[in-house]
C-alpha cells in the first residue's frame, strides 16, 4: 500500500509539473501579481470600469479605474512605444495618421488574434469623423511596437492593458471610452499651438480634457451639426448615439461640473505610477513632422474624400473576445 501511495504522489506531481508548463495564450493571461497588488493599494478591483486617455506628444497612454464613489482614479501610465503621423486628426485612408478624438470600445472590438500580438479597435471613423468625410478603418491600440496609423505598445504592456479591459468587460462594463489627444491640453500647451490649423478642433478636445481634470468623471459626448458637444444635457429625452451627426442639434444646456477634491485615502489612489518602457517618437521628430503638416493641412482639408467605408470590427482572423472567453451565447 505504501508503494501505491508513493506512486500516486509521483504521478500527481508529474501532472502538476506538466500543467505548470502549459502557457496560457496572451489574451487569457491573468493580471500580474504586482498589478493586482497595485489595484488593492489604490482601493480598486479588477472588474471595475476603466477609462483611457492617449497623449501623442508625450507618447503616453493612461488607464483610469473607477472606484466605489463613481469617480475615476489614475491607475497607471504606459509609454507608447510608437505611433505614426503627426499632431492632428486622421483625415483619410492611407495618411498613416493616428486618430485624435473621442472613441468608444466594446468587447467586440477586442482582437485576441491580432497580427500585432493583441489589439483593440478604436472605432475610427466615429460619427464626428464620418460627418467630416474622414476615411480609414481598423485603427488600433496594439502590441509589436510598429505603427502605420495606430498606437503601438510593447507586447508586455499591451498584455496588461488588454487584461485590464477584459476584466472590466467581465465585470459588466459595456464599453470603455478612449480620449485621444495631441498633447496634455493645458493652457500653456494650447498657447504654443495657437497657429495650428487644428487649433479650433483641439479647443473642443480641451473641453473634455478640462472637465475630466476637474471632476474625474468622463464627460458625455454627442455629435450633431458636424461638431462635438461635450458635457451637455438635452432638454428632451434623446439618445446621443442616435443623433444625426450632420443634422440639427436639439436644444441643450451645459452641465455644471462637480469638482473633485481628493483627500485621505483618495490621495493614495491618485498616486501616479508610470510603467517602464521605450518611446520611439521624440519631441524633435514630432516637431519636424508638424512643420511639414502645417504647410499641407489646409490643402488636405479641402480635398474631397470618397464616402467613408463601413466601420466593421470584423476582419480576417477576427474573433470577438466574448466568444474567446465563452461569454457569448
Amino acid at each position: 500500500m505504501r508503494g501505491i501511495h508513493i506512486g500516486v504522489i509521483f504521478v500527481t506531481a508529474a501532472l502538476l509539473a506538466a500543467c505548470a508548463r502549459i502557457e496560457l495564450p496572451p489574451h487569457l493571461k491573468p493580471l500580474p501579481k504586482d498589478t493586482m497588488m497595485l489595484l488593492g493599494r489604490k482601493g480598486m478591483r479588477p472588474e471595475q470600469p476603466i477609462f483611457v486617455r492617449i497623449f501623442k506628444e508625450e507618447s503616453e497612454l493612461e488607464i483610469w479605474k473607477q472606484r466605489d464613489d463613481g469617480r475615476f482614479y489614475h491607475f497607471k501610465t504606459y509609454p507608447i512605444c510608437n505611433w505614426s503621423g503627426d499632431l492632428g486628426p486622421k483625415i483619410k485612408r492611407g495618411d498613416k495618421q493616428a486618430p485624435e478624438g473621442f472613441y468608444r470600445v466594446t468587447r467586440h472590438q477586442m482582437n485576441p488574434n491580432s497580427n500585432y500580438h493583441l489589439a483593440f479597435n478604436l472605432g475610427y471613423p466615429n460619427a464626428f469623423d464620418r460627418a467630416h468625410g474622414r476615411t480609414g478603418e481598423f485603427l488600433m491600440v496594439h502590441g509589436d511596437c510598429k505603427s502605420a496609423g495606430c498606437y503601438a505598445m510593447t507586447d508586455g504592456l499591451m498584455e496588461e492593458i488588454y487584461a485590464l479591459a477584459r476584466e472590466a468587460f467581465i465585470g459588466g462594463q459595456e464599453a470603455f471610452e478612449v480620449h485621444a489627444f495631441p498633447f496634455r491640453m493645458t493652457d500653456e500647451k494650447m498657447a504654443l499651438h495657437e497657429d495650428s490649423p487644428h487649433y479650433e478642433f483641439w479647443r473642443t478636445l480641451k473641453e473634455a480634457y478640462d472637465f475630466f481634470e476637474e471632476t474625474r468623471i468622463p464627460p458625455s459626448i454627442a455629435v450633431c451639426e458636424r461638431r462635438y458637444l461635450v458635457n451637455v444635457r438635452f432638454y428632451s429625452p434623446i439618445n446621443p448615439a442616435k443623433l444625426d451627426p450632420n443634422g440639427y442639434c436639439p436644444p441643450y444646456e451645459k452641465l455644471a461640473p462637480e469638482p473633485y477634491f481628493p483627500s485621505g485615502h483618495m490621495q493614495i489612489a491618485e498616486e501616479r505610477v508610470v510603467a517602464p518602457g521605450p518611446k520611439k517618437r521624440t519631441l524633435d521628430s514630432i516637431r519636424n513632422g508638424t512643420a511639414s503638416l502645417i504647410m499641407t493641412a489646409a490643402v488636405q482639408q479641402r480635398v474631397e474624400s470618397p464616402a467613408p467605408a463601413t466601420n466593421s470590427p470584423v476582419a480576417s482572423g477576427w474573433r470577438p473576445m466574448s466568444r474567446m472567453l465563452g461569454l457569448a451565447r
